[in-house]
């Protein structure tokens, strides 16, 4: 950098000299003679060395009084360059990272598709890790990183962003709300569940069964939701709407499914069978032949008659079997007067129904009755006759224990 630069900009250029001045004593000096010439150009030389000096001097002047001018504005305002200056150094010297596992209890909440910045963000603005840069550094150091997932962390104050990041990869640290969906259940005491164990309002399903074409159901199932909502165990985040965690349930429930290879169009009739035989067979050995006995009835088209599907009509639990009036029933869920199949599935069937309406055990039978509903102990037999020896045990049961059938 020149060093007149300053003195020009404050005082004006101290080399540019008026240029008429120098014309003027040109023009006053004509030079007859040799030696008149040389004493002339030597005069010339001296005045301009003088020149020199004098500008030098006026330099060394001016600049003398730009830095005393500078000293006194950092002398006049020490105190406050002081305060403003040391915590802007203090912050570049300063570490960006707590040391060690730090302390105390803090919760986190990690979403789906969070980055590491979005997790980071999350951890300063919580008091878990000094800055967010220190967290992204380690991610970024460690290719687990990209395996956390969903879900509420409970973290210290004042960590490392390794001890975070080890804290956020370790499950032991993570709980995410839970539901489990037992199968036999109805749509209605689903939803019931859902609302609890997520807190998003039961309306919000109400609302979310009234537009069926959101939640993916196939087109047999003719908008009704019923069967295809798989009972499994479920992490809903409680961001997730009501309507996002009826869909998952129903993709997992058509994806079983397609696992079985069950195509798209035997769908609802395969939920059909199993939520029947979900209802009426408890243990596992059962289920197949069950659904042997309902291949069976449709085989010859005799009614079904069964009972959990007249419960359905009325959403009746807790006693076994069926009264008169329930059996008049118009329904045409009522297979005691109507033949065939019902409309469409009674319940939500888990995989082992699923499984035996797939796959019926073969034989024979026509009739089953569970004897003893407490234990589920149930009886096949292949005509009216052996149905009546069942029949006796099962009315011998009820009557052994009062106000069950």
């Amino acid at each position: 950098m020149k060093t007149g630069h300053l003195d020009s900009s404050i005082f004006g250029h101290p080399d540019h000299e008026p240029e008429h001045e120098e014309a003027h004593e040109e023009s006053d000096v004509v030079p007859t003679r040799r030696g008149e010439r040389r004493r002339l150009a030597e005069e010339r030389q001296r005045a301009d060395r003088l020149r020199r000096k004098q500008r030098r001097r006026v330099r060394r002047s001016r600049r003398m009084v730009v830095l005393l001018v500078a000293l006194g504005l950092v002398v006049g305002t020490g105190a406050v360059a002081a305060s403003v200056l040391w915590p802007l150094v203090a912050s570049l010297t300063a570490s960006n990272d707590y040391a060690g596992d730090g302390s105390g209890a803090v919760s986190i909440a990690v979403h789906g598709g969070d980055a590491s910045r979005t997790i980071g963000a999350a951890l300063q603005k919580a008091g878990v890790v000094k800055t967010a840069g220190a967290f992204e550094d380690a991610a970024a150091g460690d290719p687990r990183s990209g395996s956390i997932r969903p879900g509420i962390y409970a973290l210290h104050s004042k960590m490392s962003a390794r001890s975070a990041l080890a804290m956020l990869l370790d499950p032991i640290n993570r709980t995410v709300p839970q539901v489990t969906i037992r199968e036999g259940l109805w749509t209605s005491e689903i939803i019931s569940a859902l609302a609890a164990a997520t807190g998003q309002p039961l309306a919000d399903y109400t609302v979310a069964l009234k537009h069926p074409a959101l939640l993916g159901l196939p087109v047999q199932a003719k908008g009704n939701v019923e069967g295809y909502l798989f009972p499994s165990t479920y992490e809903f985040e409680s961001d997730v709407s009501a309507t996002e965690q009826l869909q998952t349930m129903v993709a997992k429930s058509l994806d079983e499914l397609r696992k079985l290879g069950v195509a798209p169009d035997k769908a609802q009739r395969v939920l059909t069978i199993a939520s029947i035989v979900e209802a009426e067979a408890r243990a596992q050995p059962d289920r197949p032949k069950v659904a042997r006995v309902i291949e069976n009835r449709l085989a010859t088209a005799m009614p079904l008659q069964m009972d959990s599907t007249v419960h359905f009509i009325s959403h009746r639990r807790g006693k076994v079997g069926t009264t008169n009036a329930e059996r008049r029933s118009a329904s045409p869920y009522n297979t005691y007067v109507v033949a065939g199949l019902p409309p469409g599935p009674i319940d939500s069937p888990g995989l082992s129904a699923m499984q035996a309406a797939v796959n019926p055990t073969p034989g024979r039978w026509m009739y089953f009755v569970a004897v003893n509903p407490q234990t589920g102990l149930t009886r096949f037999s292949v005509d009216a006759a052996g149905q009546a020896v069942n029949v006796k045990l099962f009315l011998a049961w009820c009557s052994k224990n009062p106000g069950k059938c």
